[in-house]
């Protein structure tokens, strides 16, 4: 009889315990245009965002490289815009014109944007979008092809 109840223990247990990861794991992580709209700085970017509707982001960065010369400071700039398409907290960029490779992921989390960047998406040597940024403005942005 102990044997038995120790069985139904453990299914019980089981059981919460799958019960709580698929609870946490069907979490909506679903963010509103009020949180993704607007401008995003870091230190090397900027991101301007405007959400469109049906999934889709209006999305303009501009990163610059900040390097040293024997003839004093220099950089070099790059930018891109497009049509991001955004699911639960995560929207996917790739700019107009960058190569087939090129990847951004946007991830709206906890106030702040994380941005990673897989290839080389033609923004100028070693300028990229990677990095965290923080809301600067929630205004409607001015985008370059305002």
């Amino acid at each position: 009889m102990r044997t038995t109840w120790k069985v139904i223990f453990v299914s019980v247990l089981c059981f919460a315990a799958v019960s709580i990861v698929t609870t946490q794991a069907g979490k909506d992580t679903s963010v509103t245009a009020a949180q993704v709209n607007g401008t995003w700085q870091s230190k090397y970017g900027e991101f301007k965002i405007w959400a469109l509707g049906h999934q889709r982001l209006q999305v303009e960065f501009s990163g610059v490289y900040e390097y040293k010369t024997a003839q004093g400071p220099t950089a070099n700039t790059g930018e891109g815009s497009g049509i991001a398409t955004i699911e639960g907290d995560t929207a996917i960029f790739k700019p107009e014109g960058a190569k087939r490779e090129c990847q951004i992921t946007l991830k709206f989390t906890g106030g702040k944007l994380v941005v990673t960047q897989t290839s080389i998406c033609g923004f100028g040597h070693n300028v990229s979008a990677a990095g965290t940024y923080k809301k600067v403005s929630a205004k409607k942005p001015k985008f370059g092809s305002d």
